[in-house]
């Protein structure tokens, strides 16, 4: 039986920083979010160590990190979209330490500043050294849990958005108590990425683009889906996901080797794409490769880096002595739910925000530390933007909390055949062949949401028939003129920016 309820305010799915953001930002007007698992659990926001890319040093100005941001993107950003995230930065970095967020600062108070692939200038800042993720998680976790107009509902996943006439009318969410169908005209998608989509991740396995599935299913135009960039220096030491080893460690001067001592690449801060191609190559040839930080940062590097130290100690590694084993992982997705600069998808009343949406930000690789970015940016201008449209306020109903509950559920069977099949197909190195092989192996599964998202995925990398950023076509090496790709209801169309 399915309990109705009437929200009376925005419903945000996705209790990360992106969406954690937003609610926060909407305050004293009330919201409800809701949490797939535990809220601070499952989402990647956690897990990220690189820090946030803002222009803020002495040396730096947002034209810069916009420059850098075109770049690394490869013809597919926005250049507005661009200038306009990067020069909402600063104030960015401002927002979240005004919200208690400890970034790592130098004696005289000013921020320390990292350097990561593809970047001019020292401009990510870092909380805790590697756990900058964590931190900011914090930061909106406990900021949301202290406002009363925040109805956080945990062990709570969306199961279908529902539409009527064309636009939102609610959510249909399965809780411990049952299913309960949330009447709202609003709804934000947070859910973050699809990295468990593939075999080798570093993202939590609960991400397989579930907001894609719901977002598509109700209707919403997607964006560059086949777009995923993986991260060339996952830890490859047998654990799944994969720990990451943060290309701040790079950054401070560790290189690339193979078994022999050889490098992989000269510019081992190359954007990402190039670097996993690099390794690719390598493991293609028979040869492992490893992150050499013996020398810089050496004896740094539990300094700097103590939650990779750890890891690595974990796993019986000292990085200050030993070679780290990396590979290319599925880190980041840059497709998603197209949306506005105020968040709007193309159904009315649907938003999105983070690394759900295509905002034209990434195009078709992501800068280094511009997702954190983004998710604060963008989380609070949809905010701001639902201010605007006069929303009556009220109390939403009583947040849902379970503590120590587990789904006692058994993990779904298709997501294992999911994974084998689009990391095979859709992976570092793509053609024809290997693309219709997964295309047909996925085309009875797409009633599963790991399935639909895959079937897209596969299908719009099939489609695009150039190489861009993190999707590369052996049979097709040219980058054509004609490059952005906008996918609905599974009907691929290519159209110029």
């Amino acid at each position: 039986m399915t309990t109705v309820v009437e929200a009376g305010c925005p419903v945000i799915i996705g209790a990360g920083l992106a969406g954690l953001t937003a609610a926060i930002e909407f305050s004293p007007l009330p919201c409800i979010v809701l949490s797939a698992g535990a809220v601070s659990t499952g989402t990647s926001t956690g897990w990220a160590q690189g820090g946030v890319a803002a222009a803020v040093g002495p040396d730096d100005d947002p034209e810069l990190h916009a420059t850098d941001t075109l770049a690394a993107g490869a013809g597919l950003c926005d250049p507005d979209v661009v200038r306009a995230i990067t020069a909402a930065a600063p104030e960015a970095i401002a927002w979240l330490s005004s919200r208690g967020a400890e970034f790592d600062r130098a004696a005289d108070g000013t921020l320390r500043l990292g350097l990561e692939g593809a970047h001019s200038r020292r401009r990510i800042v870092h909380a805790h050294g590697d756990r900058s993720g964590a931190e900011l998680l914090k930061t909106v976790v406990d900021g949301a849990r202290a406002l009363s107009s925040v109805s956080l509902w945990d062990h709570s996943p969306a199961r279908e958005i529902l539409t009527e006439g064309g636009r939102v009318c609610g959510v249909l969410v399965d809780t411990p108590d049952g299913q309960v169908e949330l009447r709202t005209d609003i709804v934000l998608l947070a859910t973050g990425g699809i990295g468990g989509l593939y075999s080798h991740t570093t993202n939590p396995l609960s991400s397989r683009g579930q907001g894609l599935a719901l977002a598509h299913r109700a209707g919403a135009t997607l964006r560059d889906i086949e777009m995923v960039q993986f991260h060339p220096t996952a830890l490859d030491v047998g654990i799944d996901p994969m720990p990451l080893v943060s290309e701040a460690v790079r950054g401070e001067g560790a290189i690339l080797v193979n078994e022999l001592g050889q490098w992989v690449l000269k510019n081992p801060l190359s954007a990402r794409d190039v670097v996993s191609r690099a390794e690719w190559a390598q493991l293609q040839a028979g040869h492992r490769v490893f992150l050499d930080a013996t020398k810089d940062p050496g004896e740094r590097f539990a300094e700097l880096f103590g939650s990779i130290y750890e890891t690595a100690r974990q796993a019986g590694l000292d990085p200050a002595k030993d070679l780290l084993p990396v590979r290319p992982a599925a880190h980041y997705h840059m497709g998603g739910v197209l949306v506005d600069l105020t968040g709007a998808a193309t159904v009315p009343g649907l938003y999105a925000a983070g690394e759900v949406a295509s905002t034209g930000l990434h195009g078709a690789n992501r800068l280094a530390s511009n997702s954190l970015l983004e998710a604060v940016v963008c989380g609070r201008w949809v905010a701001q933007h639902w201010r605007a449209l006069d929303l009556a306020a009220g109390a939403p109903p009583a947040a849902r909390t379970y503590p120590g509950f587990a789904w006692s559920g058994t993990p779904d069977p298709v997501v294992a055949e999911v994974r084998t099949i689009v990391s095979a197909g859709a992976g570092v190195l793509r053609d024809a062949d290997g693309l219709r092989s997964a295309l047909a192996a996925l085309a009875g599964l797409r009633h599963d949401d790991a399935g639909l998202v895959g079937h897209l995925l596969v299908e719009a990398a099939l489609r695009r028939e150039e190489s861009r950023g993190g999707h590369t076509r052996l049979d097709f090496p040219s980058t054509a003129e004609v490059g952005e790709h906008i996918l609905t209801h599974g009907v691929s169309t290519v159209a110029t920016r």
